[in-house]
């Protein structure tokens, strides 16, 4: 079964895991200084939030994650007839985590990433770089959103 991801970067990663933590009714799955997780079941959502210096708040990116290598190559299916470009990053270290991803970006300039876990990490991981897609919060300083540059001189928020 797909699980939805979003990533949002947070000024306080103390004061969003206290608020995330009574909203959700439960401790983040993995917590750091300045990341955390929770895998939920209902709603069935991998929810990540990140604290980095320089990085936008809000919604980073949002994504599908997969639960094995079929459900992968469906998506990645997806991705691809979806008529914009694709950055296959393939296996990476990102928000502590060991994973396989590709990357894509709506007609708006939506980041979605489609990515399946294949383990833990001790470190936090780095961002790719990924020219032709763009989205107002994700920087090159946000979590393991692409670095972007836009595709249009339309200004953002």
């Amino acid at each position: 079964m797909k699980r939805f991801h979003v990533h949002v970067g947070v000024e306080s990663i103390e004061r969003s895991i206290a608020f995330y933590t009574s909203l959700f009714g439960e401790e983040p799955a993995v917590a750091r200084a300045d990341y955390a997780k929770w895998m939920l079941d209902d709603p069935y959502i991998n929810f990540a939030i990140s604290q980095k210096d320089g990085a936008q708040k809000g919604i980073e990116h949002i994504g599908i994650q997969v639960e094995n290598s079929a459900e992968l190559e469906e998506v990645y299916g997806r991705l691809k007839s979806a008529n914009g470009p694709v950055l296959e990053e393939g296996a990476t270290t990102c928000c502590y985590a060991q994973s396989e991803k590709s990357w894509i970006a709506d007609p708006d300039n939506v980041v979605w990433e489609a990515f399946l876990t294949t383990g833990e990490s001790t470190t936090y991981g780095s961002s790719p770089e990924l020219a032709r897609l763009a989205s107002s919060n994700a920087t090159e300083s946000s979590c393991c959103a692409p670095s972007l540059a836009p595709t249009s001189t339309k200004s953002c928020c």
